[in-house]
């Protein structure tokens, strides 16, 4: 028995939480409509979701999904709000950042327009949002699960739960 499995099971098994099942269960409906599940194994897995006591339970109910999953949950119209939500702030911030500097800059009376600088990161800070939203990966469900990987550390963390 390796460590990793020690976790697992035994008196270090973790409860899992109404909001865990929830998220499980929206992929599982997301893999019926896609029509990776039948309506029966579907509503199998769904009541194996919302029985389960423990986090390791929910694991093999989406291990043979593409991705776990995660996709469908990325992909969720509450999901895609967040994504939009968290887009729009940091363009707010980034406009709004841009306009301080700028007026400082004009205040200064210097020659150099030297707010062109911290002004580059700022944009190309939001570039790379606005790509990694496009492709799912937004501040939502899919950027945690992009950056961090099943895995942190050598403890496995369900896709559900990574750590935000």
């Amino acid at each position: 028995m390796s460590t990793n499995d020690a976790t697992w099971s035994g008196p270090n098994r973790l409860r899992t939480s109404d909001t865990e099942r929830e998220q499980v269960a929206t992929i599982l409906r997301a893999a019926m409509t896609e029509g990776r599940l039948t309506l029966e194994e579907g509503e199998e897995r769904l009541g194996a979701v919302y029985a389960a006591k423990y986090r390791d339970e929910l694991l093999p109910l989406t291990a043979d999904l593409p991705d776990n999953g995660r996709r469908a949950l990325a992909e969720t119209p509450q999901a895609l709000a967040e994504v939009k939500q968290n887009l729009r702030r940091h363009t707010a911030f980034v406009v709004g950042f841009s306009l301080i500097l700028t007026g400082l800059w004009v205040l200064s009376g210097a020659h150099f327009f030297w707010p062109l600088i911290p002004m580059i990161f700022l944009f190309l800070s939001l570039k790379a949002h606005r790509r990694h939203a496009r492709y799912g990966y937004g501040h939502g469900y899919g950027h945690q699960m992009h950056h961090q990987g099943p895995y942190r550390g050598r403890e496995r963390v369900a896709p559900w739960n990574a750590p935000g």
